[in-house]
């Protein structure tokens, strides 16, 4: 594996530490907060790195590998990226640095419906590798327009978005000015003023807005109205008729993102959907919740072979990505940590990443005696 990062910023709590000195603090705050008091944030790495696995150090070992093979497609790691809305507040042209990164590691990106890239660019740069994350909207001929589009430029899977009935509550967010309608404070103004990079990309780049659903907004939207817009398009909740009216349009791969029980894994199954990526939106829509793990467990327990099982939401690093796959996951996908790496290392921020995850993770692997990824699961030390 010829791989190269930065070496001054080995560990994800490296790029953390960037990330914070040189975006401003409504943008850093977006990025790392969850919603409420946080309890779910935390819970999803903690209980995550609960996971052991057991090494076997007398065994015969072949080289670990770590292609995967997902709906028809040999990528080159068993890890992709997290949709992440707003990705270009965070850091300007962010979306289309990890689109370029993931195409060249051959994994996949999945673009939001609220990123700040659009459907069209994204699948030029990832020669039409790109997933897309739909958030439903209410109106049928908004979601028919997008689905057209993804049609035309042959995006081989759509993943529905099932956790956002409601915009979570982020006190964060509120405070700075980033809930519906957004507002721009003086202190924003400050912060912004304190991080002249990141001030002078976004010039360069321009505002950073909703570039998918531009040919469907109003021009000229204020603060306010923008705000008004995004209530009313998206204050759907998905339910079985909606997602069968998905079901019958799209006849690429079809996924659900933000499972988190038994039960409506079964209703995705009964759907035929091709799969599901358990998950809690990375702790940002209901700290009452469970993490991400502990409902991975039973799902994969009961419906492995059924449907593809993936999971987000609390994967930091490369020993993360072993402990999901191990515990039953085919797939992982990692949101904040690339954003994390983007804002420390702009342009070089995705490969850098990247090529660290795989090597971390081919090292566990080597570690524990696994030659496959597919293997992972059988060196879990006590399942449940």
């Amino acid at each position: 594996m010829s791989l190269s990062y930065n070496y001054n910023y080995p560990g994800i709590d490296d790029l953390i530490k960037k990330a914070k000195s040189k975006i401003p603090k409504f943008a850093f705050e977006y990025l790392d907060g969850g919603c409420n008091e946080d309890i779910n944030l935390y819970k999803n790495t903690q209980e995550l790195r609960a996971v052991e696995l057991k090494p076997y150090y007398l065994r015969k070992h072949i080289e670990a590998k770590l292609d995967t093979n997902l709906f028809g497609h040999v990528y080159d790691a068993p890890f992709g990226i997290s949709p992440i809305g707003l990705q270009g507040l965070v850091w300007p042209n962010a979306p289309e640095i990890l689109a370029k990164a993931a195409r060249k590691h051959n994994i996949p990106f999945i673009l939001s419906t609220v990123s700040t890239s659009n459907i069209e660019k994204i699948s030029s740069l990832t020669e039409g590798r790109a997933w897309f994350q739909l958030y439903h909207p209410a109106e049928n001929e908004i979601r028919d327009k997008i689905i057209k589009r993804l049609q035309d430029v042959a995006c081989p899977v759509l993943v529905i978005l099932s956790d956002v009935p409601t915009f979570g509550y982020r006190p964060r967010d509120i405070r700075n000015g980033l809930a519906m309608p957004p507002r721009m404070t003086l202190k924003n103004i400050l912060q912004i003023m304190g991080k002249p990079e990141w001030a002078l990309k976004t010039l360069y780049h321009g505002q950073p807005s909703f570039q998918t659903l531009k040919p469907y907004m109003p021009k000229d939207l204020n603060m306010k109205q923008l705000g008004q817009f995004m209530n009313k398009t998206f204050s759907g909740r998905l339910n079985e008729e909606k997602i069968a009216a998905i079901r019958d349009q799209w006849k690429g791969k079809l996924v659900i993102k933000g499972i988190a029980s038994e039960e409506d894994t079964e209703m995705a199954i009964k759907l035929g959907l091709d799969g599901i990526i358990v998950s809690n939106h990375g702790g940002r829509q209901l700290d009452a919740g469970q993490s991400t793990i502990k409902t991975l467990h039973p799902i994969v327990e009961k419906y492995k072979g059924q449907i593809k099982i993936m999971m987000d939401s609390g994967i930091r690093t490369g020993p993360d990505i072993a402990r999901t796959i191990a515990s039953g996951a085919e797939f992982a996908f990692l949101g904040r940590s690339f954003m994390y790496a983007v804002a420390a290392l702009g342009d070089e921020g995705g490969d850098h990443l990247i090529s660290s995850l795989k090597v971390q993770l081919k090292q566990v692997m080597d570690q524990v005696c696994c030659s496959k990824v597919e293997e992972l699961p059988s060196f879990l030390v006590n399942p449940s």
